[in-house]
């Protein structure tokens, strides 16, 4: 039942409603997890990786509404999954949810949905959802699933009225690790799976395996050691430092300064993550702070970015709808080349307040916001979208190489 206007009147069959916190009623068909949930209403116009985006911590407390029709035809497996913690809430798309037809599939997208606790929402006029976020701002709403078709609209108008808003709100501690781990995982290989990193020699008369091209670095030398602070990060980040070259230590979002240099880094990541970077920035930026005066390489992405430019004395700001998705191009001021990017973030730096300490190195092509920024005179430089999600498909893995080269 595809709806271009907001309806009170339940259609018959309806088992699915997604409700705005000004009144407005959008009835579909729900699958998934049955139930209901609340967050920030966003859009994303990927053609593809909807699971990788339902997984990303970045979304935590938000409904993803897809402008693609067609999500969950190539169903759901356990290698594109981001994270194990929180992502999305939930989803809205156009098109009902057909069969998988992809021989990677594990399992059908509705089934996998149950598996996560996520709700999906089909048969929604999603132009105009869209077109709605673009004109007025990303809505709070409450999306919800009743095979039965009962819903308490009044109260679900109320649940999305009172729910605070993303502004103000740290999210990050909620989706962070609870302790420091390390990494050892590689990039996916299609037979291969995943790699890890080996510092021993291959196995004798076995030939070369998945192992090889993450052991030690090629003159025999042990890998840089990073220490990558969890806002709530992709899998897939760390993967590719470890592709870079380095050797990765994960530790929780308020880990201390003296815990972390308790680890020997040669260099700090920071990480992307849900939420305010203003609210983050709380705990972060004093730590951040601290690593820059104590020189120590930094990278970051996305919150990461946002946490190193709160850092460096600029501010944050909420944008009307964001960036979200795998085909926003970015100028990279050194020499004027163009990125395709992906990009997931409801935050950006203002721009206008970079101090003269601070250097724009990335600006979007779509809006003229900040997608990156470097810090004089010091090893630290971070960028607001996603180098590891591979939309160009390459076009800026060569930041993770050039924070690993930093390191020595």
């Amino acid at each position: 039942m595809a709806l271009s206007a907001s309806s009170a009147a339940q259609p018959k069959g309806a088992t699915g409603v997604l409700v705005l916190a000004d009144g407005s009623v959008l009835w579909g068909t729900g699958f998934g997890a049955a139930g209901s949930a609340v967050g920030e209403v966003c859009f994303n116009t990927a053609m593809t990786g909807y699971q990788e985006v339902l997984t990303d911590p970045s979304y935590a407390a938000q409904i993803v509404t897809f402008t693609f029709p067609h999500i969950g035809n190539v169903g759901a497996n356990e290698d594109d999954i981001e994270s194990r913690v929180e992502g999305a809430v939930g989803c809205v798309v156009r098109e009902a949810v057909t069969r998988h037809s992809s021989f990677r599939a594990e399992r059908e997208f509705a089934e996998w949905l149950i598996g996560h606790d996520k709700i999906g929402l089909a048969g929604i006029d999603t132009r105009a959802l869209t077109r709605r976020i673009r004109l007025g701002g990303a809505p709070n709403a409450v999306i919800a699933h009743d095979p039965a078709g009962n819903f308490d609209i009044p109260a679900l108008i109320k649940r999305a009225q009172d729910w605070p808003g993303l502004e103000g709100m740290d999210l990050a501690r909620r989706v962070s690790r609870e302790k420091h781990e390390g990494w050892d995982g590689g990039p996916w290989s299609l037979g291969g799976g995943y790699g890890r990193i080996s510092e021993g020699p291959e196995p004798a008369g076995k030939g070369p395996s998945v192992l090889h091209p993450f052991r030690r670095k090629t003159d025999g030398k042990p890998r840089p050691h990073v220490v990558a602070i969890d806002y709530g990060s992709k899998d897939m980040i760390f993967r590719n430092l470890v592709k870079a070259g380095a050797r990765v230590t994960v530790v929780p979002a308020q880990t201390s300064l003296e815990a972390i240099l308790a680890l020997e880094p040669d260099g700090v990541f920071l990480s992307n993550g849900p939420g305010d970077p203003a609210a983050t920035g709380i705990y972060a930026v004093p730590t951040i702070k601290a690593l820059l005066d104590k020189d120590v390489p930094i990278f970051g992405i996305c919150l990461g970015h946002q946490m190193l430019g709160l850092a460096g004395g600029a501010q944050t700001t909420k944008m009307n709808q964001g960036h979200r998705g795998a085909n926003h191009p970015v100028k990279r001021l050194a020499d004027g080349a163009v990125e395709i990017t992906s990009m997931n973030h409801g935050f950006a730096v203002d721009r206008d307040t970079l101090p003269e300490t601070m250097e724009e190195t990335h600006v979007s092509l779509f809006d003229g916001s900040n997608c990156g920024l470097a810090i004089k005179g010091k090893k630290a430089f971070g960028v607001q979208y996603h180098p590891e999600a591979s939309p160009g498909p390459h076009d800026s893995y060569y930041l993770f190489e050039k924070f690993v080269g930093m390191l020595g």
